[in-house]
C-alpha cells in the first residue's frame, strides 16, 4: 500500500516535468556526447551546462544547477579553441607559409574548416565540425528576391556582405588550387563557393573575440577569430549581461553572470548592443524583445524636403557632430538623439544662430516642435507601411517552399514582425504627443 505522499510527490514531479517539457527538450545525441568526452580530454570537465532544444531559440545549453551572481557561466581551456595558431602547425601551414601575397587570417580558418570537414572522422576536429550547422540563414545565403524583403537600410548591406563574400571566393580560386597535394579529390569540387560560404558563416558565426599575435605568413588583418566549442551553444539576449573574455592567468576563456540563472533555465549571453538587423547580417538570427529600431541617413530623408536649400548644410552639419549615428525608435518612443536631430533639420534659415544650442539641447519653439512630431510620425508609418507590404510578400512565398528557403523566410519575417512591433509602440506614443 502507498503511502499517503507518495501519489502527491508523483504528481508533483509529473507536474515539474510538464512544466519543464513544453519549454525544452533535452539532447541526447550522440553527437553531443562524443563533443564533450573530446573536449574532456582537452581539459575541459564542466557539468554545470547541458545541451537542450528550447522551444523558442532552438539549441542552446540549459543551466542543471543554480548559478549565482558573479558566478562563472562556462570556462573554456585554450586548447578546445579552434585558431590560426592550430591551423599553422597542422598539414596545411607549409602551404599557407609558402603562398604569397599572405591570406587572411579568416580565409586560413576557412580552408582548414572545409578541409577538416571533407576528412571526416579522420578529422581531429570532427566532433565539434560534426555539430555546426550544414546551412546557415545569413543574407550571404539569400537570393535577390530575399534580399529585396529586407528593410531598406539592411538591404544595401546585405548586397555589400555578398559582393564582399564574392570578392573573397575569387580572389582565392589559386590558393585553393595550391593546396591540391593534400587531397585525391579536385580542389575545385572540394573548395567550392557553397563549401567557402559555409565555412565563412560557420567562423562569423560561431567565433568568439581573441586578439592573437599578428602572424608573419598571414596578411596583416587582425587575427581576432576563435572557434569555441560548446561554448557556441550559448544563445543571445539583449536583456543579459555578462563578463566575458580570455583570462591570461587560467589560460581559459570565461564567461561571468551578472544576474545569475536558475536551474532548468536557459544560460543566455550578450553579443553586445546589437540591433536586429546587426544580428541578422552578422549572425543569422533576430531577437525576441530587442528595444531599438535604427534610422539610417537614406530613412531619415523620407521626411525631409529636398527642395529645401539648407539641407545638405544641415546634413553636413550634424554629421560632423556625430548626429546622423545611433538614431533608433524604441517602445517608448523615438530616442532623444533622433529628435534631436529633427529639431535641427526643423530649423528656418533666420535661426542659423540656434544650431550649436539645438544640439546641447535647447528648446525649440512649438511650432518647429510640431513639425518634429509630425515628421517623426511620417517615418514610422513609412517603416510601417514597408513592414506589412514585405509580410504580406513573405506569406505568400512562404506556400511552397523548401526547408532551406523556409529557414530563410522566417528568419526575415520574425525581423518585420519585431519592427512592426515596436512601430506600432511608437506611433502610439507619437499620436498622444501630438494630441497634446
Amino acid at each position: 500500500m502507498n503511502k499517503p505522499g507518495c501519489r502527491a510527490g508523483r504528481r508533483a514531479r509529473k507536474k515539474r516535468r510538464k512544466k519543464h517539457d513544453y519549454v525544452y527538450k533535452v539532447t541526447h545525441e550522440a553527437q553531443f556526447v562524443l563533443l564533450r568526452r573530446w573536449l574532456k580530454g582537452k581539459g575541459f570537465t564542466s557539468q554545470s551546462l547541458i545541451p537542450v532544444n528550447f522551444h523558442d531559440t532552438g539549441r542552446g545549453l540549459m543551466a542543471n544547477q543554480t548559478i549565482k551572481a558573479k558566478d562563472s557561466v562556462i570556462s573554456l581551456p585554450e586548447k578546445c579553441f579552434l585558431t590560426t595558431e592550430a591551423v599553422l602547425k597542422s598539414y596545411m601551414g607549409d602551404y599557407i607559409k609558402r603562398w604569397h601575397p599572405p591570406v587572411s587570417p579568416l580565409l586560413a580558418l576557412c580552408c582548414f574548416l572545409i578541409a577538416e570537414r571533407h576528412r571526416g572522422d579522420a578529422s581531429e576536429w570532427s566532433p565539434y565540425i560534426n555539430i555546426l550547422p550544414k546551412t546557415y540563414t545569413c543574407p550571404v545565403y539569400f537570393c535577390d528576391d530575399i534580399i529585396d524583403l529586407l528593410p531598406r537600410s539592411l538591404q544595401k548591406k546585405a548586397t555589400e556582405q555578398k559582393e564582399q563574400f564574392q570578392e573573397l571566393y575569387c580572389s582565392s580560386v589559386m590558393f585553393f588550387h595550391s593546396l591540391q597535394p593534400l587531397f585525391t579529390q579536385p580542389s575545385e569540387e572540394l573548395f567550392t563557393q557553397d563549401a567557402l560560404q559555409w565555412a565563412w558563416c560557420s567562423i562569423n558565426t560561431h567565433t568568439v573575440y581573441m586578439e592573437h599575435d599578428q602572424s608573419e605568413y598571414l596578411s596583416r588583418e587582425k587575427d581576432i577569430y576563435a572557434l569555441a566549442p560548446y561554448l557556441d551553444l550559448l544563445n543571445h539576449c539583449p536583456n543579459v549581461h555578462v563578463e566575458a573574455g580570455f583570462n591570461k592567468q587560467t589560460r581559459c576563456y570565461e564567461v561571468k553572470s551578472v544576474q545569475g540563472c536558475k536551474t532548468f533555465q536557459q544560460a543566455l549571453i550578450n553579443y553586445g548592443p546589437h540591433d536586429n538587423n546587426r544580428l541578422l547580417l552578422e549572425y543569422g538570427f533576430v531577437a525576441s524583445g530587442n528595444p531599438h529600431i535604427y534610422v539610417d541617413l537614406e530613412t531619415l530623408k523620407l521626411c525631409l524636403d529636398e527642395k529645401n536649400k539648407q539641407l545638405t548644410q544641415k546634413l553636413l552639419y550634424l554629421r560632423d557632430n556625430d548626429f546622423l549615428r545611433n538614431l533608433t525608435f524604441g517602445m517608448d518612443g523615438p530616442s532623444w538623439r533622433l529628435m534631436t536631430a529633427l529639431r535641427q533639420l526643423s530649423l528656418k534659415p533666420e535661426q542659423y544662430s540656434c544650431w550649436k544650442s539645438v544640439l546641447l539641447g535647447a528648446a525649440v519653439s512649438w511650432d518647429r516642435e510640431e513639425w518634429c512630431i509630425h515628421s517623426a510620425l511620417k517615418l514610422c508609418n513609412n517603416l510601417n507601411g514597408d513592414n506589412v507590404k514585405a509580410l504580406e510578400r513573405l506569406s505568400q512565398l512562404k506556400q511552397g517552399a523548401n526547408l532551406s528557403l523556409l529557414e530563410q523566410l522566417c528568419v526575415v519575417e520574425s525581423l518585420r514582425q519585431e519592427e512592426q512591433r515596436i512601430l506600432e509602440h511608437t506611433r502610439v506614443v507619437l499620436q498622444n504627443l501630438w494630441g497634446q
